[in-house]
Parts: C-alpha cells; sequence; structure tokens
C-alpha cells in the first residue's frame, strides 16, 4: 500500500500488485486499487482487510489461475481475520517477504515511477490529484516491458519450483 497526499490530511491510498503466468513469455500485469480519505468524519483512512481480499478475488477472477501471493509485512496482511479470510480460499497460497527486504517488492517499484514527478505539480483538490494518479497507473498497465523489469529488478526467480 502507497499513500499520496496533497495539503492537510486528505490523501489518495493506493493497494496493488504484479501478477504473471510463469512461462517463456510471462505477460505481466499490474492490478490496483484506489481509495481517496477526504478526512471527514466516519470515513475510513485506508485498506482494511476486505478491501485487499477483493483486490485478490478481482485478481483471481482475472487471471483464472491459482495464486501464488509474496506480501509484505504489513499489519492488516498478516491479522488473524485476513488469515481466515485467506485460508477459505483454496486458490490463494500465501507466503511473506522478510520484514527488511522492500527491495524483493515490484509494487514498491510501481509506486516509485508512479510518483516520480507528483512533487512538481499542482493539484488543488484531491479529486484531481486521484485522477492524475490512476491515469499514471493504466499508463503502467499498458507498459508491460515496464512491469516485467520492476519484477526483474527484485532478482526473484518468476518460474515455478
Amino acid at each position: 500500500m502507497v499513500k499520496v497526499s496533497n495539503a492537510g490530511t486528505k490523501r489518495v491510498n493506493l493497494a496493488g500488485l504484479i501478477a504473471f503466468r510463469p512461462g517463456p513469455s510471462p505477460r505481466v500485469r499490474l492490478i490496483h486499487r484506489c481509495r481517496v480519505y477526504h478526512a471527514w468524519k466516519n470515513e475510513p483512512k485506508g485498506f482494511d482487510e476486505y478491501d485487499y481480499i477483493r483486490l485478490l478475488d478481482a485478481a483471481h477472477q482475472q487471471l483464472r489461475a491459482p495464486i501464488v501471493l509474496v506480501w509484505d509485512n504489513l499489519n492488516t496482511h498478516k491479522s488473524a481475520v485476513m488469515r481466515r479470510l485467506t485460508s477459505t480460499r483454496d486458490w490463494l497460497t500465501v507466503s511473506y517477504l522478510p520484514t527488511t527486504a522492500p527491495e524483493l517488492n515490484p509494487v514498491e517499484g510501481v509506486w516509485s515511477v508512479m510518483k516520480s514527478g507528483l512533487v512538481n505539480l499542482v493539484k488543488r483538490e484531491i479529486d484531481q490529484l486521484r485522477d492524475l494518479v490512476k491515469q499514471r497507473l493504466r499508463r503502467m498497465q499498458y507498459r508491460p516491458e515496464l512491469l516485467a523489469g520492476l519484477l526483474a529488478k527484485t532478482g526473484l526467480d518468476p518460474r515455478p519450483p
């Protein structure tokens, strides 16, 4: 998950994953979700377990294949609620990255590329920032070579054991 904020406490929260099918020329995909926090009363500040599981369910439907998920150690990813939700999905296998190894997570590269240059842009409203972030992520979805490069940069072997 990543946060992009503008003036005040408002922010754009993002969750995403890089997915691919192993093979000689895997097609790499970026699947993401966006949530705006406007600082309204009783508005959720970020993603909860149910938001993440909906993202995984959508990825499973889109990929039409079992998923081996390699996750970072965000508290929400490791909570009892999340363990219960993931255990009911027989198509999902969950592993965790080492705690101090964000460089092994290819999605961190996605966030870095997406945020590049945002600091120099003037956006007055949080919804304008959200639209810009979504536009940048959509463009990245059509650049599988960029996504494959971010995956390769981790040094992880994408071939099945």
